[in-house]
């Protein structure tokens, strides 16, 4: 028995140090000049001949100390063993710069272990002229706590508004960092009690936070512990100087009360309070320049830098066979706010709605990624179609200047079809009539079979006198049918021909079809689904009454066509309001833009443009 709990005890050591073997070197990433740290390195099993680097530019001012800890757990009749042998050096900067620690070395088991390298940033020492101590030492908690009987100033205790930039231009991004300072304050914590401002003028996109870490930091000749309270990206939409208002955090301060002492534990760790003080950080102005005249013809209204890549699944397909083109625009920029590029099909082709994917990833630099955008037609009828280049344009925010990218143009060769009768023409221009999407049935059968034999005559009947009087109907009522049919054919065709009249024609019923989606979407809640119809049916609107494209409509030539067309600067005021709100709502969904108002307004707006004779 003796002997088995040996066996047993031998195996349950060995399955401890069979674990793969992890050291690792840990050290503050900021530290001051004269100020003692440590840095630590540390091996899940026991070892030996600790080899440490040279700590160049670092005075050792005692070590190593080593120490061991070991601990073992049953959970669900699993046993769990962990142990931990410890290295530390205490060490001071002799110089203030970024400098690297290099690996050092133990043997377990007789195999030489390395470690990982540590980079330290060395600040400065505070001014001296301060009468107060830095809040950056090695001092523990509890001491910093102890020396924390000072008044709390803005010199000690503020948060800072960062802009990256102060002078960007329209659609350009920048971002806004809300930061806390503190020196020989005990900040407990910050409250939900938070005000941020409206940030007018700009589209917003909000950068996740996670758990607030704090750091050193040097600022205006002082060391600091600093914590990002907040971080946005932001679009500014419009030319001009655009000012943000301040923010206010609160924050809950342990600070020592100044009372006399009634034990010797009093005098020992001291009576401390919680007391809440509201922090402002001060506003910030940004100049927006506008973007340069002479916007290129397919301007996507991108700003930043962007790649195209264009890709079609087939040139050779057969008629009624779909056919797909891909682009994908990959950069860094407003990439929410890219327009959709057009493309002009060839008569005969049968185009759908574009499927757009995002994939996008927003971080300090800004958001980036890929738009990708699939086309799909399908070709009715025979013959070679030319697909023009689509071309995407941009401004390029590091050379202040527009540049243009052009896909190549595409020649699709498209066979007759299964089924497709041979009298049909090969040429696109021709005039060809062709199934949609049901297949031709057959109607009926060659001529199979000629008698010869003489055919019987058959006994006339003697037509009555009433039969002779509505005999003339036979012919009359057919005729004025087919010209009755004859006068709305021509109508309808001349109608189709004009394009203009047709989109002129659909555009409120489009509009009210998208509305009625809208109100769906309002009905149910789901915010996405009504911004995406609001602006829809706005600009479809705008497009079919005012015959310009989806993609080269802007809200430039928008209130200019408008505007030449007599509308009032009243109602122009109104169309521009409605599409920026509706455009803002759909990319900042984290405002409350008032979903109720948003309908009334744009359903008001449609209902005023059908009155005008634009």
């Amino acid at each position: 028995m003796r002997k088995f709990a040996l066996i047993v005890l031998s195996f349950i050591t060995l399955s401890v140090f069979a674990d793969e073997v992890v050291f690792r070197a840990q050290a503050p990433k900021q530290v001051v000049v004269g100020r003692p740290f440590q840095v630590t390195y540390t091996v899940n099993q026991r070892s030996r001949d600790l080899r440490a680097p040279e700590f160049t530019d670092f005075d050792v001012l005692s070590g190593p100390y080593t120490s061991t800890s070991s601990s073992t757990s049953f959970v669900n009749g699993k046993r769990t063993s962990s142990f931990e042998q410890t290295y530390t050096y205490m060490l001071m900067a002799q110089k203030e710069g970024t400098f690297t620690i290099g690996p050092a070395t133990v043997r377990v088991d007789g195999e030489n272990v390395q470690s990982n390298g540590v980079r330290i940033q060395v600040l400065p020492e505070d001014r001296q002229d301060d009468s107060q101590p830095s809040a950056v030492s090695s001092q523990s908690s509890a001491q910093r706590s102890q020396s924390n009987t000072g008044a709390v100033t803005s010199e000690n205790l503020f948060v800072r508004t960062i802009a990256s930039k102060t002078r960007v231009h329209e659609q350009e991004a920048l971002m806004i960092t809300y930061k806390l300072y503190f020196a020989n304050v005990d900040v407990a914590q910050l409250t939900n009690n938070t005000k941020l401002p409206e940030f007018t003028g700009f589209l917003k996109q909000e950068l996740e936070q996670g758990e607030i870490q704090t750091e050193l930091e040097h600022y205006n000749g002082r060391n600091y512990q600093t914590a990002v309270l907040y971080r946005t990206i932001l679009y500014p939409q419009h030319s001009g100087e655009i000012k943000i208002d301040p923010a206010r955090f609160e924050a809950v301060l342990r600070v020592q009360t100044q009372q006399r002492a009634r034990s010797i534990f009093d005098d020992f760790f001291g009576s401390y309070t919680n007391v809440t003080k509201m922090l402002t950080a001060p506003g910030v102005t940004i100049h927006v320049a506008a973007l340069p005249g002479g916007k290129p013809a397919g301007f996507s209204g991108g700003v930043g830098k962007f790649n195209l890549t264009p890709s079609i699944s087939q040139t050779e397909v057969q008629a009624n066979e779909a056919v797909t083109i891909k682009l994908d625009i990959s950069g860094a920029g407003n990439m929410k706010l890219l327009k959709t590029p057009a493309i002009d099909w060839p008569e005969g082709f049968e185009p759908y709605d574009p499927k757009v994917t995002n994939n996008f990833n927003t971080t300090t630099a800004g958001v980036s990624g890929t738009k990708s955008i699939e086309y799909l037609a399908i070709p009715r009828s025979a013959g070679e179609y030319t697909i023009p280049a689509v071309k995407f344009s941009y401004f390029d925010i590091d050379e202040k200047t527009y540049k243009t990218l052009t896909t190549p143009e595409y020649t699709i060769h498209v066979k007759r079809g299964a089924g497709e009768p041979s009298a049909v023409s090969d040429q696109p221009s021709a005039v060809v009539y062709h199934a949609q999407k049901e297949d031709i049935k057959q109607l009926g059968s060659d001529i199979r079979y000629i008698n010869t034999k003489p055919l019987k005559a058959k006994k006339s009947r003697q037509l009555s006198a009433a039969s002779y009087q509505f005999l003339w109907l036979w012919y009359v009522v057919p005729l004025i049918i087919a010209l009755v049919l004859l006068v709305v054919l021509r109508k309808q065709i001349k109608e189709a021909a004009d394009i203009t009249r047709m989109r002129y024609k659909r555009a409120n019923k489009v509009a009210q079809k998208r509305l009625k989606a809208a109100a769906a979407a309002l009905k149910a809640n789901d915010k996405d689904h009504f911004y995406e119809e609001i602006e829809r049916a706005a600009w479809t609107y705008l497009s079919d009454r005012l015959s310009i494209p989806t993609a080269d409509l802007n809200k430039e030539n928008i209130a200019s066509i408008l505007s030449q067309k007599g509308v009032s600067e009243a109602l122009i005021k109104e169309v521009m309001d409605v599409l920026s709100t509706a455009e803002f709502a759909r990319y900042a969904p984290s405002t409350d833009h008032g979903m109720d108002d948003l309908y009334t307004a744009t359903t008001n707006l449609i209902n005023q443009l059908e009155n005008e004779k634009i």
